[in-house]
């Protein structure tokens, strides 16, 4: 098990990797995107998997079926995660779920394991939403929970929309929009991925249950001014939009430390962006996230409150779109029980059950099929950052209790 996964993680890990930074640029639709997808491909045809591209670009290998068609409703039991990468992501995210999917079926199959239903590995894709804005596109498709028309006015920074990216990838745009047929074959759903934070590392345990993941979203915040001259335009003269979004960016930290929340403004632009130039708009993205959906309303709220107080101090029109949201997600007791009680069979005491601010695929596809997931520990906590890492013994013991649960799940 331990070569197994080596192999595949030493296969995969130069592909993407920035050499001046360190971190991983694996977005959707392009050629590091294109090589990852050859390398599920082989991946699955090395095992003599049956190999299945979807409507929506979503990769899945089946053993035991050729292709979904051939599953009865609510048998097939599915793992993986997503190989493409925030920008200069690190390694783990996303990849250590799909490297553990292919690891924990070899594992199965050194043990003899006799599989009594369908197993499926699946690389859904546009996880991350780096290129186009929006997360879990390739889930939300599937899922339903994003509509085709919305799909299709998706841009990239270049104004290139997302059927446009896929065309030029090799794949058919026209394809996208809901799969229920295939969501409706799968029974249980088990998502691994590297914890995102520190939980894990602080109570010793090498791999924990998610509980639930927080509701959060994202909102471009547009700030427009009056472009002017840097070095003859007097103080009291300007609409600086800069001075809103920073004012804006404090008290969003504020609104976050006083709720217990998490708050983010991560991405800017700004027109004209000149050194000399007093920008005429200021677009801030900011990211929210909540134990509880009142609790993220209260922060939304107050965020938007004070940005709208200095624009008005400023001489500067504020608008606020919401570009997504996930609402809290709670996944299902009966499938999490059913995963602490067969790990809880080998340990030595009971595996932690912790929740997580951060969106997965398996958030997205909770409301159309049961669904779970493992955390393997952080020790740092750092994630979407070239630090992002996890020890290969903890690797392994990802794989281990993977293994476990998919013998549970779908083995005689």
């Amino acid at each position: 098990m331990t070569a197994s996964f080596h192999e595949m993680w030493e296969e995969l890990r130069p592909i993407g990797r920035n050499s001046s930074s360190g971190g991983y640029r694996r977005h959707a639709w392009t050629g590091a995107d294109a090589d990852c997808r050859a390398w599920f491909k082989a991946q699955a045809e090395t095992r003599g998997l049956a190999y299945e591209l979807d409507r929506n670009g979503n990769q899945w290998a089946w053993l035991g079926a050729a292709t979904y068609e051939d599953v009865a409703p609510g048998d097939a039991v599915v793992t993986g995660s997503h190989l493409d990468s925030v920008p200069d992501g690190g390694a783990f995210d996303g990849p250590l779920g799909v490297v553990s999917s292919f690891a924990a079926l070899d594992e199965l199959r050194r043990r003899g394991a006799e599989f009594g239903k369908p197993l499926a590995i699946v690389n859904f894709g546009d996880e991350e939403g780096a290129r186009f804005g929006l997360a879990c596109v390739g889930s939300r498709l599937a899922a339903g929970a994003l509509g085709t028309e919305a799909a299709h006015q998706l841009r990239d920074g270049d104004g290139l929309t997302l059927p446009q990216a896929m065309e030029r990838a090799g794949y058919d745009p026209e394809a996208i929009g809901p799969d229920p047929e295939r969501l409706a074959r799968i029974g249980a759903f088990v998502e691994l991925h590297v914890e995102q934070g520190r939980a894990l590392d602080l109570s010793g345990d090498p791999v924990g249950i998610a509980s639930a993941i927080w509701p959060h979203g994202r909102w471009r915040f547009d700030f427009r001014g009056e472009a002017n001259h840097a070095g003859t335009t007097r103080l009291e003269d300007r609409r600086d939009p800069m001075l809103t979004y920073a004012a804006t960016v404090l008290a969003a930290r504020e609104q976050a430390r006083l709720a217990g929340a998490l708050a983010t403004f991560g991405k800017i632009s700004v027109q004209p962006n000149g050194v000399n130039a007093i920008p005429s708009l200021v677009s801030g993205w900011l990211d929210a996230r909540a134990a509880g959906q009142d609790t993220l309303d209260t922060v939304i709220d107050g965020i938007e409150r004070a940005a709208a107080e200095r624009a008005a101090r400023d001489g500067v029109d504020l608008t606020v779109v919401r570009e997504s949201f996930t609402p809290v997600v709670e996944f299902q007791h009966a499938l999490r029980d059913e995963l602490g009680a067969i790990l809880g069979k080998t340990g030595e005491r009971p595996v932690p059950v912790l929740g997580t601010g951060a969106g997965h695929d398996a958030g997205i596809l909770s409301g159309t099929v049961p669904t779970a997931m493992l955390f393997v520990r952080n020790p740092t906590g750092v994630s979407h950052s070239p630090a992002e890492t996890a020890t290969e013994d903890d690797c392994v013991a990802g794989v281990t209790a993977l293994a476990d649960v998919l013998e549970g799940l779908a083995c005689r």
